[in-house]
C-alpha cells in the first residue's frame, strides 16, 4: 500500500451504549445502499433496552453477511436526534474528526472497491461474516483535513443536486396520484360541462361486482381489459447464473432494478446477444410498464425514451403491461394506493410472495366503458409531469455516474490537486 495508507482501526473506536432507560424507540436498519432506514423487524414486546444507541456523526455497520451480499452495509448518522439499531450491529466513531472527518470516511465506505476489499477479508462461515479486526484493518488513504473538506465539499454539491431532483420527482409524482384519485377513485373528473361530476350531481349506480356505487356508465374492468400483459421467458435457455456479465448486449433485469420508486441501475447484470436472441418472450418495448410478481411484490418501473438500454428484458419474477397510447394512465394508476391495496389482497405464496398472471387478471376496479375519452385525457393531463420526472431521472442517473466516478478517483487523491 502507498505510505499514506493507513488501517480503519486507527481512526476509530467501537462504541457500546445501550438503550438501557428505554430513552429512544426509533429502531433503524441499514440498507445494501448504506443508508439507515426504518427496520423491518416484529419488535412488539420486544425488550429495546439492550439495543444500540446511535448518536448524530456515529456511524453503525452490519458485518454478518458481506460475504453472501458482497457489500458491507455501513451507514453515518446524518439525523439531528439519537436512534437505536440491532444488538448485532457494531456502533463506532471517529476518535479525531481534526484528522479523519466522517463524511470522508464514509465516501470512502460507498465505493465498490471497499465492498470488494470487504468480502476478500470475510470467513469461511455460508454467510461470509467480516470480524471487527478484520474490517479494521482495511486501509484507507488519509490526506490533510484541508484536503478532505474540499473533497466532501465538492461530493455533497452532486450529492445535493441528487436530491434536490429527487425531491422535485416525489412532488411531480404526487401531483399525478392526486389527479388520479380525484378522477378514478373520489370520480371527480370533469363533466360534460367540466364541472366536478360527483360534486355536481353526477349519478352513481350500485355495481354487484365491485360491491359498490360507481359513476353511471362506468363498468367493472380488469388489467388484461386495458393492455397485455407478458411474463419473462421461463423456458430451458433462460440464463444461468455464469452467463450474466456486468456489460453487454442486453439488460436482464434483476430485483433490484425495479423499486418502489421506479428503475434503479445501479446494479445490472447484462447477457449477450446471442443468448437474447434465444429468449421467446419478456422483452421490452418503449412505453412498457414493468410490475414485479415475486418476492417485493408491486414494484413498478417504467420504460421511456429517454432510458440508455435499447434492449432490456424482464426476469422470470416480473411481468410487463403494455398499451403504449395509454402509458402514463397505466403506470400512473399501477403505483396507486388503490392498486396497491389490490395487489395486497390477491398476494399468494407463504414463504415468497408471489402474484401470478391469473391473480393479475382477477382484480377488478371501476372505469369508463370504451368510447369514452377519460383515460386518454388523464394521459394528456399528466404527460408533461411524466416528461419533466424522466428528465429529472436522466439527470440523477448522469450525477449518479459523476458520484461513482468521483469516489472511484479517491485512492489517486494528491496532496495539491483532486485526480
Amino acid at each position: 500500500m502507498p505510505s499514506n495508507y493507513r488501517p480503519i482501526g486507527d481512526y476509530i473506536q467501537k462504541l457500546k451504549v445501550r438503550n438501557s432507560e428505554d430513552r429512544y424507540s426509533e429502531l433503524l436498519g441499514i440498507n445494501i445502499d448504506k443508508f439507515f432506514m426504518p427496520s423491518v423487524a416484529n419488535v412488539v414486546g420486544t425488550n429495546l433496552s439492550r439495543y444500540l444507541i446511535v448518536e448524530p456523526g456515529q456511524f453503525a455497520c452490519n458485518r454478518m453477511h458481506v460475504g453472501r451480499d458482497y457489500r458491507i452495509p455501513v451507514a453515518l448518522s446524518e439525523k439531528e436526534k439519537p436512534f437505536i439499531v440491532s444488538p448485532a450491529y457494531d456502533v463506532f466513531e471517529i476518535k479525531d474528526p481534526s484528522i479523519l472527518l466522517p463524511e470522508y470516511l464514509m465516501m470512502w465506505f460507498r465505493r465498490a472497491e471497499f465492498d470488494r476489499n470487504a468480502w476478500f477479508y470475510t470467513d469461511a462461515d455460508v454467510r461470509g461474516g467480516l470480524a471487527w479486526d478484520a474490517f479494521c484493518s482495511i486501509e484507507l488513504p488519509v490526506p490533510s483535513i484541508e484536503k478532505q473538506r474540499e473533497i466532501a465539499r465538492e461530493y455533497n454539491v452532486v450529492k445535493n443536486r441528487i436530491k434536490l431532483n429527487e425531491e422535485i420527482n416525489q412532488k411531480l409524482e404526487e401531483t399525478a396520484q392526486a389527479l388520479y384519485k380525484h378522477w378514478f377513485v373520489d370520480f371527480e373528473f370533469p363533466n360534460t360541462e367540466g364541472k366536478p361530476y360527483k360534486s355536481f350531481g353526477g349519478k352513481l349506480i350500485y355495481n354487484e361486482e365491485l360491491d359498490r356505487e360507481i359513476p353511471e356508465g362506468w363498468i367493472a374492468s380488469s388489467i388484461d381489459e386495458i393492455c397485455d400483459i407478458e411474463d419473462g421467458d421461463r423456458g430451458k435457455n433462460y440464463p444461468k447464473k455464469e452467463e450474466f456479465s456486468d456489460d453487454g448486449y442486453c439488460l436482464f433485469l434483476n430485483a433490484g432494478n425495479v423499486t418502489k420508486s421506479g428503475f434503479d441501475f445501479s446494479n445490472n447484470s447484462f447477457v449477450n446477444k446471442e443468448k437474447d436472441e434465444l429468449l421467446r418472450k419478456g422483452k421490452l418495448k418503449r412505453k412498457d410498464v414493468v410490475m414485479t410478481t415475486r418476492g417485493t411484490v408491486g414494484n413498478i418501473g417504467y420504460y421511456n425514451d429517454k432510458l440508455d438500454f435499447e434492449n432490456v428484458r424482464i426476469n422470470s419474477g416480473m411481468v410487463i403491461l403494455r398499451n403504449p397510447k395509454i402509458s402514463f394512465f397505466l403506470y400512473t394508476k399501477m403505483k396507486s394506493a388503490e392498486m396497491k391495496d389490490l395487489i395486497m389482497n390477491h398476494l399468494s405464496g407463504s414463504a415468497q410472495p408471489q402474484l401470478p398472471i391469473t391473480d393479475i387478471k382477477r382484480m377488478e376496479f371501476p372505469l369508463p366503458r370504451k368510447g369514452s375519452n377519460l383515460i386518454e385525457k388523464f394521459n394528456s393531463k399528466v404527460t408533461p409531469l411524466q416528461n419533466s420526472i424522466d428528465d429529472k431521472n436522466l439527470q440523477i442517473r448522469y450525477l449518479n455516474q459523476l458520484q461513482s466516478l468521483f469516489l472511484s478517483k479517491m485512492a489517486r487523491v494528491e496532496e495539491n490537486k483532486l485526480a
